[in-house]
Parts: structure tokens; sequence; C-alpha cells
């Protein structure tokens, strides 16, 4: 039985690895096979009468570490100094606001056809207006590399404020100044954590000589947001900080107690650990997907209960999109099309209290949304082809010109 769990474990994941290196040329996102596999190894083990215990607490376990690996590749992807002061402030914006109308305008919807109270409905449809990073920098790979710059911001940063977000509906019974006062004293505490614990951790990467010396950096960035997370901190905020920092030590050699890291040493040193967030982050986000598919069911995909509401949300996700994206001035194809939901709207969802949770607001939604906006992108992005860089060259000779032309989107 061991033997045969190992085999088939070890096939999917190199049927995943293959959608992986497959999908910038077919342009289907690898969630989708990754999520119809797993469902297939579901109706495979069904008709064999293969008994397997029930893996639904999995889900939150793959997912957390997931996202926790994801916010950190991200992070250590971003470059961050003065020349990108525009397109992350435009990145920020342009996730934040999309965001926050479409979660309001949904409550309002569900609050008057659906007779649900505004900050219930709020707190259950927070999950669905986030971006998914673990999808979006994917699917992002064969886009031109202004384009692919944008989506990592952008997708990063969903992420996390789709997070606080979450959490500060979620844990406050009454938003008022006092709700915001407290929340604000949270930002404060996790930004002092992060000071402290960024430096500390910096610090064991260029002092570590034994040969084993990353696995015991990421369990501490895992235990220091689990701590966190127990006293309702945005650890996330944590990751990112420790990530920018990593990925952005030669925009910080000007300062004197940074010298004392020795930051050309301590670059092979990131590069090594940037390879292995890379590897461990799609082992961890194949293993959830696959096994979100495993654990969807037919009647939920073709639940006509939700699917008229499903669209809804889709379109709505699209329409308000396209307005900012017009707003600030961000050329519309094929970045209108990149705004995919997967890992971190399973997870925000799973997080829902079981008492606060909205019948209509179920499995079935969130699965028809993922699929049809997964089917969307896809479709989205091969219509749109011909802008993208075909030679998928992201060479340093070629980031100054797209560098150079960021300014002239933005203004």
């Amino acid at each position: 039985m061991t033997t045969a769990i190992i085999i088939t474990l070890c096939i999917l994941l190199l049927v995943a690895y293959v959608f992986d290196l497959t999908s910038a040329i077919t342009r289907i996102p690898s969630v989708l096979l990754l999520l119809l596999l797993g469902w297939m190894v579901r109706e495979v083990s069904d008709f064999m009468h293969i008994n397997i215990p029930d893996l639904t607490p999995l889900l939150p376990f793959f997912g957390t570490l997931g996202l926790i690996l994801i916010v950190l590749e991200g992070g250590l992807e971003l470059e961050f100094n003065k020349s990108k002061a525009k397109l992350i402030l435009q990145t920020f914006l342009v996730a934040l606001i999309p965001m926050i109308g479409l979660a309001c305008l949904l409550a309002a919807l569900f609050n008057y056809y659906e007779q649900i109270p505004f900050k219930q409905a709020l707190m259950n449809l927070i999950p669905f207006c986030v971006i998914s990073s673990s999808v979006a920098i994917s699917s992002s790979k064969n886009l031109k590399y202004s384009d692919k710059e944008f989506v990592v911001y952008e997708s990063s940063l969903s992420d996390i404020l789709g997070v606080l977000f979450f959490n500060f509906i979620s844990f406050n019974s009454v938003i008022n100044m006092q709700s915001a006062g407290h929340f604000s004293l949270q930002l404060l505490i996790i930004a002092v954590i992060s000071f402290v614990a960024t430096i500390g951790l910096a610090y064991l990467l260029s002092k570590i000589e034994h040969h084993i010396k990353f696995i015991p950096i990421i369990l501490l960035i895992v235990l220091i947001y689990a701590i966190s997370e127990i006293y309702h901190l945005p650890a996330l905020i944590f990751i990112l900080v420790f990530g920018l920092f990593l990925g952005n030590l030669d925009e910080l050699k000007q300062l004197k107690w940074i010298q004392k890291l020795q930051p050309k040493e301590m670059d092979k040193e990131v590069e090594k650990f940037k390879e292995l967030t890379i590897e461990a982050t799609f082992l961890i986000r194949t293993l959830f997907f696959l096994l979100f598919g495993y654990l969807m069911k037919k009647s939920e995909i073709l639940n006509t209960d939700t699917i008229m509401w499903a669209l809804a949300i889709a379109g709505s996700i699209f329409v308000i999109r396209a307005i900012v994206l017009k707003l600030f001035k961000v050329h519309m194809f094929p970045l209108l099309f990149v705004a995919p939901r997967g890992l971190v709207n399973i997870l925000l969802f799973l997080a829902i209290l079981p008492e606060k949770k909205i019948p209509l607001v179920n499995t079935s939604l969130l699965t028809q949304v993922i699929i049809i906006m997964a089917v969307t992108m896809m479709i989205g992005l091969m219509i749109t082809g011909k802008n993208t860089d075909k030679n998928h060259k992201n060479s340093k000779e070629e980031k100054p010109a797209e560098v150079e032309i960021l300014p002239e989107q933005i203004t």
C-alpha cells in the first residue's frame, strides 16, 4: 500500500511538472489541469473501490504553507527602489480598489436579494475578491516583461491586502474607530516583529556554515508566521518584508549595518535560497490544487443553484477591473484577463467560521468562480497572444528598456 501511494504521488507530481512546462505554450492555466487531474484521481479511486481516508483536514495545512511560500517567492522576485515607486503605488491601488469595491458591491447585492446582514455577507464574499498570486504569477510566464512585472506586484499585494481586509472584518464584531485603532496597533506590532525577525534571519543566513542552512530558515519563517497568526497579527507582512529585504540587498549596500552581512557573499546564498523557495512553492502548490481537485464533486461543479451567482461575480470582477485599469491608464490587454482565483481564495473561504457562513456561498460557488476565471484567463491570453514575449527573454539587457517604458504607462 505504501509503495502504491509513493508511485501514485510521484506520477501525479511529474504530470504536474509537465503541465507547468507546457502552460507557457498552450496558455492553459496549470491550475485547471491540476484540478482536473485531482478530480480524475477521485473518480478512478471510486470506480475501483479504493478506500482513501478523508483528506479534507490537509487542505488548510497545504494552503497555509503554500501561501507563505508564494508570498515569500513574490517578495524575493520584487525589485524595491525609487524607479519602481510609481509602479508599486499603481499596483497597490489597482489591487486594493477593485477588491474593496467588488466586496462591498456583492455584499450589498446579497443584503438586498438574500436579506443577509451586510457585514456577514462582506465576510463571506471577500474570498472571491482577491487575485490569487499562485495562479497569476505562474500564468504570466509568457507575458512580456513589463506585464509580468505588473502581475507579480499586483497579485502579491492583492494576497496580502485580501488577508488583511478579511481579518479586519472577521475579527471585529463591530467596525468603528476603536476596531480601526486596534488594527493599526496590530500593524505596528507586526512591523516591529518584521524588522527584528528579518535582521535576525538574514544574520543567520549569512553566518550559518553548516551544509544544511536553508530549511531551518524556512522553518523559522513558518514558526514566526504561525505564532503571529495565533495573536491575529497580519503575519503575511513579515513574509513580504523578509522576501523584499533579501531580494533587494544591492539597494541597501550603502548602509553600514548591511555591510556587516557581507552583501556580495550574501547574494550567492540568497540566490540559492530563492531557487529552493521556488521549487518548494511548486511542490506545495501542486499538492494543494491536486487535493482540492480530488475533493471536488461533480454535483458541486454543475450546481445550478449557484451558477448564476458565479457568472455574476465573474462578470463584476471584469467590469470593475476594466474601469480601474482605464482609470489608472494601464493598457487593458492582456492584463484585464489576468485576475484568477485560486489558493488564497480557498484558504480565506475555509477560514470563515461555520456559524458565520451563508448557505449560498458554498464550495460550489467558489469552485465555479475559480473555474470560470481560469477559463476566461486562458481564452483571453490566447486571443491577446500577440502581445506576449514569444521568445520569453527576461534578460538584464531587456529589462532597462521595459523599465523606461513604465513611467509613460502610468502617468
